[in-house]
């Protein structure tokens, strides 16, 4: 039986406390053995200022609770956590926190790989880049990021 609260999906502009969520992973079960976390940055160079996101209300946070959903059956998980934020997103900013909670550490490494490949390319994010000088563009979606997240068709 699941923890009320097992799940946490969140698509928000403010910043997130990594260390508050992984405590909420880690306080799920008894039963828990290892939490897994991953935290996205924004990652510079090129010029590169800022990203702004934006999504697609209510449909991103649907697609975001199907992959946790999936991923809690998939690695028999005890909780998991998606958070994304939206808005102006400066170099080195947080943009994405990816945790599971599993009784065993390997279903919760492979978890978060799979979340963050499916929600890198599942979920509707448009991502656009601004530059020193004012030039922007939108990142357009990466030929790698997708094998990454189909690799997870094959694997059990």
């Amino acid at each position: 039986m699941l923890a009320d609260g097992a799940v946490h999906v969140a698509v928000q502009v403010v910043p997130f406390d990594a260390a508050a969520e992984m405590a909420r992973l880690s306080t799920l079960s008894t039963l828990a053995g290892g939490v897994s976390l991953f935290v996205g940055q924004v990652r510079g160079g090129g010029g590169l200022v800022s990203l702004t996101l934006e999504h697609y209300p209510g449909m991103t946070e649907k697609i975001m609770q199907v992959l946790a959903a999936e991923a809690m059956e998939r690695f028999e998980l005890l909780g998991c956590t998606l958070i994304h934020r939206v808005g102006r997103l400066e170099v080195g900013q947080p943009i994405v926190f990816v945790g599971a909670c599993a009784a065993h550490r390997a279903a919760a490494l492979a978890a978060t790989g799979f979340l963050i490949d499916r929600l890198k390319t599942g979920a509707p994010f448009w991502k656009k880049e601004e530059y020193a000088g004012g030039g922007t563009a939108w990142v357009q979606a990466r030929v790698e990021d997708d094998a990454a997240a189909s690799a997870w068709d094959n694997t059990p």
